[in-house]
């Protein structure tokens, strides 16, 4: 397992089940249950140890799926050309989460993974999926099987 001190040299902003219900709009036991469907992951950290959650598995809601273009970037309704605060899981973390642990990973690892630099797609796995190289990316994964 790896070392969440680790996990903080590597992920920018944590979010906890209560900041994740919030910015979703849900409850936290809806948030819990995404969890435990695989749909974002995390690990407990802190004092006291609670469930923590990278913020950059959120995304604004017209990014969920980065490839799909025919969504275009929402305003608000003060038109100030600030993007409505509507937030979504990425869409492509599932099916990487269930590869990654088809290759033996656990959650940690799995953080760790997606947040480390990768030579191949010259960024980490994570920026890769935000911006839409999702084939890239679980090619990669692939090859930890």
């Amino acid at each position: 397992m790896t070392d969440t001190s680790a996990l903080d040299s590597l992920v920018d902003e944590w979010l906890t089940v209560p900041d994740v219900a919030y910015r979703l709009g849900l409850d936290a036991g809806k948030v819990r249950r995404l969890v435990q469907e695989g749909r974002i992951v995390g690990v407990r950290r802190g004092n006291p140890r609670v469930v923590s959650i990278p913020g950059a598995f959120l995304v604004p809601e017209y990014l969920e799926n980065p490839a799909n273009s025919t969504r275009n970037r929402p305003e608000n309704a003060a038109g100030d050309g600030e993007p409505a605060a509507k937030w979504a899981v990425l869409a492509s973390l599932m099916g990487t989460f269930t590869l990654l642990r088809d290759a033996g990973f656990d959650d940690a690892e799995a953080i760790g993974w997606l947040f480390s630099p990768d030579e191949t797609l010259q960024m980490t796995p994570i920026e890769a999926l935000r911006t839409g190289h999702k084939t890239a990316v679980r090619r990669i994964a692939q090859t930890l099987l």
